[in-house]
């Protein structure tokens, strides 16, 4: 957030509307199945109490991960992207310990099969 610009929209991970929008979806999906499920079948009565229930737990808790997640998520630094770590140097083909060609006139030892 500081390096936000004034009057400049958000981005979908730093706004609040992707974990409202996520939240949203879990509560919706829940009250339909509770509603479904807690009926007990098409000859009783919905249960709208526990859909409603249900649905609220179902948006915090979602609510709350969400935005859990997004606190912590953490950019990467500017330098670590750029190669010059001790293993990502690649060595050129024929260079570096066992990767030499076998001299003229010597042959190379095989182990025999018994």
């Amino acid at each position: 957030m500081a390096d936000q610009k004034p009057r400049e929209p958000r981005k979908m991970r730093t706004s609040v509307k992707g974990p409202l929008m996520f939240s949203a979806f879990w509560g919706v999906v829940i009250f339909f199945a509770v509603l479904i499920f807690a009926s007990g079948g098409s000859a009783r009565t919905p249960r709208f109490d526990l859909a409603f229930t249900g649905a609220g737990i179902a948006f915090i808790v979602s609510l709350v991960l969400a935005a859990m997640l997004s606190m912590s998520h953490k950019e990467n630094a500017e330098h670590l992207g750029k190669g010059s770590g001790v293993n990502l140097s690649s060595r050129k083909p024929g260079q570096g310990h066992g990767s030499a060609a076998p001299h003229a006139g010597s042959e190379t030892e095989t182990p025999d099969a018994d």
